[in-house]
This record gives structure tokens, C-alpha cells and sequence, in this order.
């Protein structure tokens, strides 16, 4: 009779790029792959075999060695919750840095992790900006943790949805209505954008420009729906007319362009919130250029906060966005849907931020 194989720390061949798989970790064990199979996948209330402890052990050192988890996974090894909950970013680096945009988020993801009694792992894979995340099994390694929090503009559809077919638990921290099946928290932008510009029109401007990045992100397509319910909510002039919309605002946005919207009456502008920052960059840097005094000659207000090397410039008027609620959010939610129940989180209301941006409009001639 054969000897018995013990598991080890055997590297996987060479070139292998697929997922391993249970006759895999069979063969490493020592055992057949039915037995695998009741150790990996068992099913509630099944009658069978009883598989000893040392046996069960052996199959999930070898499972572990070869980096196997089963689908619809990261549920537990042993069916048992790991309580632990991962997070990963979309961004060119996971936010440590304080000043960055995300770390609140993460501040209130920790707290709240802690209150429901879990523990947090934070995958590092999308140091590459995300790149990679849009090849299959991409995101296969969250699934070691019994659901992920995912953030992020720019995500990977098609390997999302692979993850929630799986029934693995995902939430998406930030609306994405276009991400069917996905669970998500977000802001309420659209109130908050609506009373920005009914703000700006208690001031006495009559003519109001949006200012954003071409981008179809929802967070985006939010602020623009609340800007043009605002204007018609205050009877003034919208439609795209009042929406600039670049691919490129820090070229586009030139002190030319800028006062032929003046001289044609614009006295305010309202600009989006990006990771990159680069609208509200454009126009600040338009603003300069065209030798414009704020808020004397034009009033500028920001929907969110500025970006974080920008800290030391008056704090425009705008609205912030509770990051560190919507991150407990997030976890609250994520934690039901592991919990096998079900939830929905309502969208969090962002706080109006008066600032010394803005300003009645100048007097006309």
C-alpha cells in the first residue's frame, strides 16, 4: 500500500495560474477528493461519514498550502466564520496617510469592525492603481476573509459580479447602482449639491456654472442631477448649457474661458470632488490667471473637500462628505449580508460647510 503523503509547504508548479482545486488538496492530503469535499464544503444537517480530527486537520494544511478556498467561499475553511471582514482599495495605494480622502472612511470602518466583534484584512493588491483587478480570479484572495468592503471610482464589474454570484458577501462603499447585485452605502449628493446652489442663489446669483470631470462614476452623476434640481428649484437657468464637463480640466479650464463665462454673466461656480481634485485645481488655477478676485468677482464652492496638499487654503464653501459614517455603514451592512440576513443602509446625509469662497455677486453695471 502507498505511504500516506503528508502536507507541506510545497510551492505550486511552475507557470500555474489557475485556482487549485480540490483533487488538488486530495492528493497532497493523502485522501480522496469525496473526503475534501466534506471537509471543505460541508453541507447543514448532512448525514455521512465522520471525518476524524486528524484527517480533517491534514486536509486543511494542505488546503492551506496550496492557497485553495472554496466557492462560494471565504465563508470559513471548517464551516466556521473566520470574523474577519476584508477591505480592499481601487486606489494606486491602500490610504494610510491621514490627509488622504480615504482614511476617514477607514477610520469609522476600523471603529465600527470592532464594535460587531471583527477583525479587519486589508488587501494591498491594488497598489497598482487596480490594474490588474480586471483579470479573472483577480479578486479571488478576499475570499478568505467572510466578506470584503470594496472602494474605490473605478471598479472591476464582471469580477464583482463573479463574487456575488459565488454568494460571497460584497458591499461597495459608494453608490453603484450600475453594479447589479452589489450591495453599497453612499452620500446623499444630491440633496447636498441641491442646497449649495440654493445657497448660492439666496446670495443673488442669477447665473451659476457646474464645473466637473468627464466621468460617468455615479458619485458624479449624482452632484450633476442635484446642481440642475437646484437651479430649476430656484427658477434659474439650467440644462447642459450650465455643466462643463473635461477630460482634462487643468489645460481646459484657461483664464480665456473663464472670463468669456463672466463677461456672459456667470458669477459662481460649483465643482465636483474627484480622487484626483483636478477640476477644483483647473479653476483655482483659471481664477489666478484671469487676475479674478473671490468671492468678489465670482464665488466658488466645492462639492466636498479639497485635496489634502491644499490644506492650507481657506476652506471653500461646499459641503463635507461623513466619511467615517459611511465607512460603519459599510461595515454594518457588509456584516448583515455575512450574517445571512438582510439590510439596507439609507444614504447618509452630507453637511452644508459655509466658507469664504463665496459671496454676494458683484455689482453690474
Amino acid at each position: 500500500m502507498e505511504p500516506r503523503k503528508r502536507p507541506g509547504r510545497t510551492p505550486a508548479p511552475a507557470g500555474r495560474t489557475a485556482r487549485p482545486r480540490q483533487a488538488e488538496v486530495a492528493r497532497l492530503a493523502g485522501v480522496s477528493q469525496a473526503t475534501v469535499s466534506l471537509v471543505l464544503s460541508p453541507k447543514p444537517g448532512a448525514k455521512g461519514r465522520i471525518i476524524s480530527e486528524a484527517t480533517r486537520q491534514r486536509v486543511m494544511e494542505a488546503a492551506r498550502s496550496l492557497g485553495y478556498v472554496p466557492d462560494p467561499a471565504a465563508r470559513r475553511l471548517a464551516a466556521v466564520r473566520n470574523n474577519l471582514l476584508g477591505v480592499f482599495s481601487f486606489t494606486a495605494t491602500f490610504p494610510t496617510d491621514v490627509q488622504h480622502s480615504y482614511y476617514p472612511f477607514l477610520v469609522g470602518v476600523e471603529r465600527e469592525a470592532a464594535a460587531l466583534g471583527f477583525d479587519l484584512v486589508l488587501f494591498t493588491g491594488s497598489s497598482t492603481g487596480g490594474a490588474g483587478a480586471a483579470v479573472p480570479d483577480a479578486l479571488g484572495r478576499v475570499r478568505l476573509a467572510d466578506g470584503c468592503l470594496f472602494m474605490g471610482r473605478h471598479t472591476p464589474r464582471a469580477e464583482l459580479k463573479r463574487l456575488v454570484e459565488d454568494g460571497f458577501p460584497v458591499v461597495h462603499l459608494g453608490r453603484r447602482e450600475e453594479l447589479e447585485g452589489v450591495a453599497s452605502v453612499g452620500a446623499d449628493y444630491v440633496e447636498a449639491t441641491r442646497e449649495v446652489v440654493g445657497r448660492l442663489a439666496e446670495s443673488g446669483h442669477r447665473r451659476i456654472m457646474l464645473v466637473r470631470e468627464d466621468d460617468d462614476a455615479l458619485a458624479s452623476v449624482d452632484r450633476q442631477r442635484g446642481f440642475l434640481e437646484g437651479l430649476e428649484a430656484v427658477g434659474l437657468p439650467s440644462g447642459t448649457a450650465s455643466v462643463f464637463r473635461s477630460a482634462d480640466p487643468q489645460r481646459e479650464l484657461t483664464a480665456e474661458r473663464l472670463r468669456a463665462w463672466t463677461d456672459d454673466g456667470v458669477t459662481a461656480f460649483v465643482v465636483e470632488e474627484t480622487d484626483t481634485g483636478a477640476a477644483w485645481r483647473g479653476l483655482l488655477g483659471a481664477v489666478r490667471e484671469a487676475g479674478l478676485d473671490c468671492p468678489g468677482d465670482v464665488s466658488l464652492a466645492l462639492l466636498g473637500s479639497p485635496p489634502a496638499d491644499l490644506a492650507d487654503e481657506p476652506v471653500p464653501t461646499g459641503f463635507d462628505i461623513p466619511r467615517p459614517q459611511l465607512g460603519a455603514a459599510a461595515v454594518r451592512l457588509l456584516a448583515a449580508l455575512v450574517a445571512g440576513e438582510k439590510a439596507h443602509e439609507p444614504l447618509v446625509r452630507c453637511v452644508f460647510r459655509p466658507g469664504p469662497t463665496s459671496g454676494p455677486p458683484p455689482a453690474r453695471p
